[in-house]
This record gives C-alpha cells, structure tokens and sequence, in this order.
C-alpha cells in the first residue's frame, strides 16, 4: 500500500467511526434525540432523530468499509451543513466559546470529506474491489450535493427558536 492509499484509508477510517459514533449514540436514546432536535427547532423532531440516527450509521459504514463513499460523504456533509446551519454558526468559529460551540469543527469535517470525495476511497475500499469508485470532478460534485441536501432539510424541518427573555 502506497503513503496516499494509506492515509486515505485512515481519513476514511477516521470520519466513519465519528459517524458511527454519533449514529450509535442517537439511536441509543431516540427520545432524548427527538426532544433535543425539538428544543433546536426542528419541525418533525421524531422523524428527524430517525433519520439522523440512521443517516449517520449508513454513512459511518459507508466510510469504513469505502463503499459508495462519495455519496457517504454526501451524507455526512449534509449532516454537518445541518448542524452549521441550525446550531454552530451562532456560537461564532471557535469550538469554546459558547456551549452550543462553534463551527470549526463541521466546517473542517465538511472540507476534509469533500477532499476525501475529490481524491478518492483509496485502494483498501470496497468502491476500489469493485470497480465502482467515483472520484475527480464527478466525486467532488457527489459531495457538493451534500451541501444541497442539507440546505434542504434546514429549509423543510428547521425554525430558529424563540430565545426567552
């Protein structure tokens, strides 16, 4: 295996196991994701624990074992252009300075994913055993799509709350 292959592996490995993570830790407890999307603004708050626990467990395998992994990369895009959109980007661009924490994190997750998509799976992926790896321009535009889906769910589910006085 190649230094390139190898840290692709890696980044892949990486970003999946946070989304398995997160997927696993929603599903855990659909009821505390559901009231904690409710208290974000989220219209549909039981559908969309649901699907974000699901989501996000797909696109953790997805990343792991490198299948699909531009359209995985979407999904995790859109996750994170969801969490931007609806949390992060109020709390300004530093992680510790508030405690809805800021948006350094989701935005480098996003830009390490989408260069993940441009660059490919690597050779340790399943894409690559199967010949059905997607990458360059038409990997990087799978990814985008990303940003697409998530504007998208901020604009059918998402309202800002009222902050109390």
């Amino acid at each position: 295996m190649n230094p390139t292959d190898l840290v692709l592996l890696i980044l892949r490995l990486w970003l999946g196991v946070v989304m398995l993570a997160h997927g696993i830790n929603h599903a855990r407890s659909l009821d505390g994701t559901e009231r904690w999307f409710a208290s974000k603004g989220f219209e549909n708050a039981k559908l969309n624990a649901r699907l974000s626990a699901s989501g996000e467990l797909a696109i953790g395998l997805g990343l792991v074992t490198g299948f699909l992994t531009p359209f995985a990369i979407a999904g995790l895009i859109a996750t994170m252009t969801v969490a931007f959109g609806s949390i992060h980007r109020f709390a300004g661009f530093f992680v510790f300075h508030r405690p809805d924490e800021g948006y350094e994190y989701v935005v480098t997750v996003s830009v390490a994913a989408l260069a993940l998509a441009t660059i490919g799976p690597g050779a340790a992926s399943l894409d690559t055993a199967f010949g059905t790896t997607i990458d360059g321009w038409a990997g990087l535009i799978v990814g985008l799509a990303g940003f697409v889906a998530g504007a998208a769910q901020l604009a059918a589910f998402w309202r800002k709350p009222e902050v109390a006085s």
